[in-house]
């Protein structure tokens, strides 16, 4: 049987150009004992895997050159060869980028029986959702009443994290930048904020308006003028949970950090950033909270789906171009 998958043909410098991305095919072999083939249906894109092209070891091993690259998948079981598995289970993994995965049994997680869309455990109950529930209630230390304020609101991570905040009762900004996206934050009863053409102050006045009482917490997936202007807007004691910064991953120079980073200690806060796999121990307690949520429709989410193993590369540019509105998949 044949695999097709992505390889990268060098490291880019700045957003990478879609001529980096390979599509190539290989025959995989037999299975070895305690190996399963897996037919993928949804493949994940995200933002951190444009540090994995740094050629640089991160917090996770760079993609090799030449290599088939790697990302959040799912997909059906067509062989087995472990007696934990069996043909026609669905599973998640990190065998995408490519059509057909060949991997050890040990690195698959089988799928829970119940009425939630497989890709739900790639975007709101998968990875970004459990990057929003974990940088909110465990770095954040979020509680009922707070002043709360997201940047990329409506992406896979902000979109979640602005809807167990307003579950917790507290009064939730987002900011987000396409009209279609300020509006669906508006319908899940968030204060949008829009960041496009704005100047750091002129964002930080905005933040101001829509949160007249400061922030108390905030979760940060941006970097750049979104943190300059949170950082004016910060009430004493306040937690910053910092997810990731979109802003700087395609920056081919080093960027300025904030102006005004001396509000850490005018308002005695608290940054702290996470990486959600040191925490995935607390997987279990996530899905039983927010699980049952979303299969009952307490919990919106959207989905960008891209078709075909051969739109993977763009679906990935796209998320650096506001190309997404919640998480982006692609269905093959």
């Amino acid at each position: 049987m044949q695999s097709r998958f992505y390889t990268l043909t060098a490291y880019p410098n700045g957003l990478p150009d879609r001529s980096l991305f390979a599509l190539e095919t290989q025959t995989l072999p037999d299975l070895a004992e305690g190996e399963v083939r897996i037919r993928n249906h949804w493949l994940s894109v995200d933002p951190y895997m444009r540090g994995r092209m740094s050629g640089l070891r991160t917090y996770v091993e760079p993609f090799g050159i030449g290599k088939p690259m790697e990302g959040g998948a799912i997909g059906e079981v067509i062989e087995s060869n472990d007696s934990r598995l069996k043909v026609g289970d669905n599973v998640s993994h990190m065998g995408g980028w490519r059509d057909i995965a060949q991997l050890p049994a040990e690195g698959l997680t089988p799928l829970p029986e119940n009425d939630v869309p497989e890709q739900a455990y790639l975007g709101v109950l998968g990875m970004p959702g459990m990057t929003a529930w974990t940088g909110l209630n465990l770095i954040a230390e979020c509680k009922p009443g707070d002043n709360v304020l997201v940047s990329a609101a409506s992406g896979a991570v902000g979109s979640l994290a602005v809807q167990l905040a307003k579950a917790k009762g507290c009064h939730v900004v987002g900011i987000a930048g396409a009209a279609h996206k300020l509006a669906w934050l508006e319908s899940l009863g968030v204060e949008p904020v829009s960041y496009q053409n704005r100047t750091a102050q002129e964002l930080s006045d905005a933040i101001k308006l829509a949160s007249p009482n400061g922030i108390d917490v905030y979760y940060e997936n941006v970097g750049g003028i979104c943190l300059e202007a949170a950082l004016s807007q910060l009430n004493e004691g306040a937690r910053i949970a910092v997810c990731g910064m979109i802003d700087s991953y395609n920056a081919e120079a080093p960027s300025p950090g904030p102006s005004n980073l001396s509000q850490l200690v005018i308002r005695k806060a608290k940054m702290q950033g996470f990486i959600v796999a040191d925490h995935w121990s607390s997987y279990p307690y996530f899905l039983n909270e927010v699980t049952p949520q979303v299969a009952a429709g307490k919990l919106a989410y959207k989905e960008t789906v891209k078709e075909g193993l051969e739109s993977t590369p763009d679906a990935f540019l796209a998320l650096f171009e506001g190309g997404n509105t919640g998480k982006m998949l692609v269905k093959l």
